[in-house]
C-alpha cells in the first residue's frame, strides 16, 4: 500500500511539474507575441505610408488574438498569464530607438525589421513545437500553436515580399 501511495504520490508530481512547464513556455509565447505587438507599434510610427499602417494594425490584432488564446489556455491550466515581454525584446526595441535618432527611416528598412521580429517568432513558436513536454498528450496546445504558427508564417512572406518590392 506504502509503494502504490509513493508511486501516486511521484504520479501527481510529475503531472503537476508538466503542466508548471507548460504554463512557463506559454508565457514565453506570450511574451514573443508582446514583442511583435510593440515592434509593430514602433513601425507605424515610423512611417506615414497608409497601406503598411494598416498592415501592420492587423498584425498587432494577430497577435493580440494570440495572446487572447494562450491566456485563456493557461487559466484553463489553473495558471497566471504573463503582461510582459522578453529581455532580448527590449534590448532590440531599445536599439531600434537609437537606430531610428541616426538613421532615417525608410520602406525598406522598416520591412526589414519586422521581418526579423517575425523571424524570431518563428522560432520561438517552432521552439515550442518542438518540446516534448509541452505539446505531451495535449493535442489542444499542439493545434493552437500549429494555427499561430501558419499565420506567423503567412505575415512572414508578406513582409518579405514588400520588402523585396521597395528595391526592385
Amino acid at each position: 500500500m506504502v509503494c502504490y501511495l509513493l508511486k501516486q504520490n511521484n504520479n501527481a508530481m510529475g503531472i503537476l511539474q508538466h503542466v508548471q512547464h507548460q504554463i512557463s513556455a506559454l508565457n514565453d509565447l506570450i511574451k514573443i507575441n508582446n514583442d511583435r505587438i510593440t515592434g509593430y507599434h514602433k513601425a507605424t510610427e515610423a512611417t506615414d505610408e497608409v497601406g503598411l499602417n494598416l498592415l501592420f494594425n492587423e498584425y498587432i490584432d494577430q497577435s493580440k488574438n494570440y495572446v487572447s488564446e494562450i491566456r485563456d489556455y493557461i487559466h484553463v491550466l489553473g495558471g497566471d498569464p504573463t503582461d510582459g515581454t522578453t529581455l532580448a525584446g527590449k534590448f532590440y526595441h531599445a536599439w531600434m530607438d537609437v537606430k531610428s535618432v541616426f538613421v532615417s527611416k525608410d520602406s525598406h528598412s522598416i520591412l526589414s525589421d519586422c521581418e526579423y521580429g517575425e523571424d524570431v517568432a518563428k522560432k520561438a513558436y517552432r521552439a515550442a513545437l518542438d518540446d516534448k513536454e509541452l505539446i505531451w498528450e495535449d493535442e489542444q496546445v499542439v493545434t493552437m500553436l500549429n494555427n499561430h504558427l501558419e499565420g506567423l508564417k503567412k505575415t512572414h512572406d508578406t513582409i518579405k515580399s514588400l520588402r523585396d518590392a521597395v528595391n526592385a
